[in-house]
């Protein structure tokens, strides 16, 4: 791997790619920190407050706290900083998640699919007009949210007006806005990446915000004790070590299918007679289910929020939401255990989607290929869902380990270790890691062989 990071520096034209890639990394921090309009350091103090737990506003939940911990990881740290890009790439992320989802259901979408280019340049398209309004959605409850924590208070609200309306309207208006155009600028900034840098865009970008709250992370880690305890700080990177080593063999692993293709003779010229294989992924999905499970088990408790009333303890509708927000956050058992089996489930539907469009069956049959032993059409298609669903099953329970490793560990070493061990962001990390070095040796022996060539 260093080895072909010191040789890709040696060529021109991935030295270029290299250092694009970086310098967009650099800006996407950049912009990181550049605060909302209207938003003043007494709400970025009160909000770094409510995600840390100390010295929270009066009135806030602290399980609200947690799941805003959990985003604020995937975010970069831009949520605590309350900056243009607080809500990240991840609208961008659910409309693909979407669109993939209905390509199996809308035969309109299925065609676009299976046309190249031209297709997927149209899918694209409606990915990015589908991301504005997820945007907008997603920015107006952080702002719902937060309004119902005290974190913006209707004195903030007051110290800012936009074109003569209601100071609160122009308030979340702005800042609505704001936070949608930000998630288009790392769209756009993530795209630059996959056309003229190394790594797949938005999961370069993704892993950059990771990294960079790294640091930030391991202080918190230290304020809240954890850190104190040698031992525990060993059973962390032991855990974490292995974890790492584990994603990467679940993420390589694969079960190689044998295929054949019969010889035939066309004039003097004999083809075919070649012996290959089917790669089937031990976990196809990727990181897929981790983050469409993510978004879904925190709907809930984000929901929940916006109906907790601290000073109105009588209130039913209150105390119901008190009760999920409680009961049903990061740190309780019911919550993991609806995780893990929700990246379960996942995980072997996203993979049926993909074995889907592969379209391996018929690939094989319109080549005149045949897995030994099976006859063509059916009988292959069931043997390899038979074998996909064995395999399938080791990746999901596997990934499920990891999503609820954190609040395992927290209850070995007795601390609270969510944000210092994030699943998600661990299997994204490693998982993106991996990728960009493919793609990176890939474009090392493309261009040997255009030195060959030449």
């Amino acid at each position: 791997m260093l080895k072909a990071v010191i040789k890709a520096f040696g060529i021109p034209d991935l030295r270029r790619r290299i250092f694009f890639t970086l310098g967009i990394l650099v800006i996407f921090r950049v912009i990181a920190h550049v605060p909302l309009p209207g938003i003043s350091s007494e709400i970025k103090s009160r909000l770094t407050n409510l995600i840390s737990g100390v010295d929270a506003p009066a009135g806030s939940s602290q399980g609200i706290g947690s799941v805003l911990g959990f985003l604020n990881i995937f975010s970069g740290g831009s949520l605590s900083n309350f900056s243009i890009v607080a809500t990240g790439v991840y609208p961008y992320i659910t409309a693909t998640i979407i669109m993939q989802l209905l390509q199996p259901i809308i035969p309109a979408l299925e065609n676009l699919s299976k046309e190249g280019e031209r297709g997927r340049a149209v899918i694209n398209r409606w990915q990015h007009i589908i991301t504005v309004p997820i945007a907008a959605v997603t920015a107006y409850g952080q702002i719902v949210l937060l309004k119902s924590q005290n974190v913006i208070t209707g004195t903030d609200a007051q110290k800012l007006s936009l074109f003569g309306a209601s100071s609160d309207f122009g308030l979340t208006v702005t800042v609505v806005i704001s936070m949608t155009a930000g998630t288009m600028i790392l769209v756009w900034m993530g795209e630059l990446i996959t056309e003229f840098g190394i790594g797949q865009g938005v999961s370069v970008l993704i892993f950059g915000g990771i990294v960079s709250n790294l640091p930030s992370t391991l202080v918190r880690t230290s304020q809240t004790g954890v850190a104190q305890n040698i031992i525990s700080i060993l059973i962390i990177v032991v855990v974490a070590l292995l974890s790492i080593v584990g994603i990467v063999l679940v993420q390589e692993g694969q079960r190689k299918i044998p295929v054949k293709f019969p010889r035939q003779t066309q004039g003097n010229r004999v083809y075919g007679g070649q012996s290959t294989y089917i790669p089937l992924k031990v976990n196809s999905a990727g990181m897929i289910p981790l983050i469409f499970a993510s978004s879904i088990i925190i709907f809930p408790t984000t929901v929940a929020g916006f109906f907790v009333r601290p000073n109105q303890p009588d209130d039913v509708i209150s105390q119901a939401a008190n009760w999920v927000v409680v009961n049903f956050g990061p740190s309780s058992i019911l919550y993991q255990v609806v995780y893990f089996g929700m990246v379960v489930g996942f995980t072997y539907f996203y993979t049926l989607v993909l074995f889907n469009q592969q379209n391996i069956t018929e690939s094989l049959r319109d080549r005149g290929g045949f897995i030994p032993g099976y006859r063509p059409g059916k009988p292959t298609n069931d043997f390899l869902m038979k074998v996909l669903n064995r395999i399938t099953l080791l990746g999901a329970l596997f990934l499920g380990t990891i999503a609820v490793l954190p609040f395992l560990l927290g209850a070995i070493v007795q601390s609270q270790v969510n944000t210092f061990l994030s699943s998600t962001s661990l299997l994204i990390v490693v998982g993106v890691a991996v990728d960009t070095m493919k793609q990176l040796e890939a474009q090392l022996t493309m261009r040997e062989y255009q030195g060959i060539l030449r």
